[in-house]
């Protein structure tokens, strides 16, 4: 092996250190650039290990280039990344389930009659929270509940890029608008049943890698959710209900819980983290086509969704 020869190392050692390396992926972040190049050597290869960190290229020369965080340059970039997508441990979350297959599709894909349930049709956020090295960005939406008897959060439905079937939607810019499923109605019944009196949070984040698994720092979690809860107390969680002409409608809740029981990889980036859903009655504001807000950091207004029971 040549690598081994130049470093003066035995194979095996080579072999070792490249097994243990943390998977990566190649490609062109800017659509413009992947038209552009036509395998010539106008080509820079880049690398930044988290989201907004620095890009570092080179060229075809070894020449190195710094490049700029917030855009791209002229000449195409070739990307060389932590990979995004784990496909050895399709989309799994402890007490999620899929109505069809988690094998994707557009939103809305899966059997022709859609489960009853919670969904969302339209979705907007202020901005993609990506860098443009990262490429499009990676919205999630997630339903979190109570782990167990406990103080704590767990994820009990992803909806995304990721997931699959009905829980499948794929916003590559500011607005979406569509029908993405974010739990069933067996789902929560099933919620319902196994934690009375406890209900659920919905929390937007850009995956920045590993598709519907949850990534940043609890205590950041921690920390927004409790600057919430003191702007609007008992009124940032979900649930579902029943008026009284029978028609099912979506309202705020209390959720005690706000620590979330996951904890994120050093090894891999954070996700970023938009923010908890809070019904635009309690907070105070209206957008057009909306009724929950998402509110993030220091209860800054990072977007606006819109769901309904069905």
């Amino acid at each position: 092996m040549d690598l081994a020869r130049l470093n003066g190392e035995p194979e095996s050692a080579i072999e070792t250190e490249a097994e243990g390396a943390i998977p990566l992926e190649v490609y062109f972040p800017v659509p413009a650039h992947r038209v552009a190049w036509s395998g010539g050597p106008n080509v820079l290869v880049a690398s930044a290990r988290y989201d907004h960190d620095t890009p570092v290229a080179y060229d075809v020369s070894g020449r190195r280039h710094d490049l700029s965080v917030d855009a791209p340059p002229s000449t195409p970039v070739l990307a060389l990344v932590p990979v995004e997508t784990d496909f050895d441990h399709p989309y799994e979350i402890a007490g999620a389930t899929c109505t069809t297959t988690c094998g994707g599709g557009g939103g809305g894909g899966g059997t022709p009659t859609p489960p009853p349930g919670l969904y969302m049709t339209y979705s907007h956020f202020v901005q993609d929270f990506e860098g443009w090295f990262k490429g499009d960005p990676e919205f999630e939406v997630h339903v979190l509940g109570q782990s167990g008897t406990s103080d704590s959060l767990m994820d009990y439905q992803c909806a995304g890029g990721s997931a699959g079937g009905y829980y499948h939607f794929d916003q590559n810019g500011l607005d979406w608008t569509g029908s993405s499923l974010l739990f069933t109605q067996a789902q929560l019944a099933n919620y319902r049943t196994a934690h009375p009196n406890q209900n659920f949070r919905i929390v937007a984040l850009e995956d920045d890698d590993t598709g519907c698994v949850i990534k940043f720092d609890s205590d950041r979690f921690k920390n927004m959710l409790t600057t919430i809860q003191t702007q609007y107390p008992n009124l940032t969680g979900t649930k579902d209900t029943t008026s009284s002409t029978l028609v099912k409608y979506v309202k705020r809740a209390n959720a005690l819980q706000k620590i979330l029981r996951q904890v994120y990889s050093f090894i891999t980036t954070q996700d970023d983290l938009i923010g908890n859903a809070v019904e635009d009655l309690v907070v105070g504001q209206t957008y057009p086509g909306a009724n929950w807000i998402i509110k993030g950091d220091k209860n800054v207004t990072n977007g606006w969704i819109k769901l309904e029971m069905r």
